[in-house]
């Protein structure tokens, strides 16, 4: 009398495998979507477009006032704010060029709320030939976000 027994299911090694292989896709997979490199793209790409509205908001401030540009803009690189030490151009361009003033996504003390209280993060300058340029100190991925008009 020989008993035969019937046997359903797995062995723990091959479930292991199974779990292992898993393991290894999952980390290809994550390795290769880079989540903190999607968001520092997404975040320099929302730069590029908040100094090109900023410039173009300044530029056309500047034409509509025949050629003259905000005085508060100086040779030096200085954040656009409200702040002390920050240039206020809120009033040359908002709600006239620009709907709100931009800010940089990931500054902690960028904000905008009105034009009494704001802080861009980010900077524009006036060259002595007249041409302004607007930048992003802030870009990751070791990228350089400037525009010059």
């Amino acid at each position: 009398m020989k008993k035969i027994l019937n046997r359903k299911g797995f062995t723990l090694v091959e479930v292991l495998l199974v779990v292992v292989i898993i393991a290894i896709l999952a980390a290809i997979v994550i390795i290769a979507i880079n989540p903190a490199r999607q968001i520092a793209q997404a975040n320099n790409t929302q730069r590029s477009s908040d100094v090109q509205a900023l410039i173009n908001a300044v530029h056309q401030s500047a034409i509509d006032n025949r050629g003259t540009l905000p005085a508060a803009i100086t040779a030096v690189a200085t954040v656009v704010g409200s702040g002390v030490g920050q240039i206020d151009i809120c009033a040359d361009v908002v709600p006239t060029y620009m709907a709100a003033m931009p800010f940089d996504p990931t500054a902690t003390d960028a904000a905008y709320t009105d034009c009494t209280a704001y802080n861009t993060g980010y900077t524009i300058l006036k060259t002595v030939e007249g041409r302004v340029t607007v930048a992003a100190p802030a870009a990751e991925l070791e990228k350089v976000i400037s525009v010059t008009r």
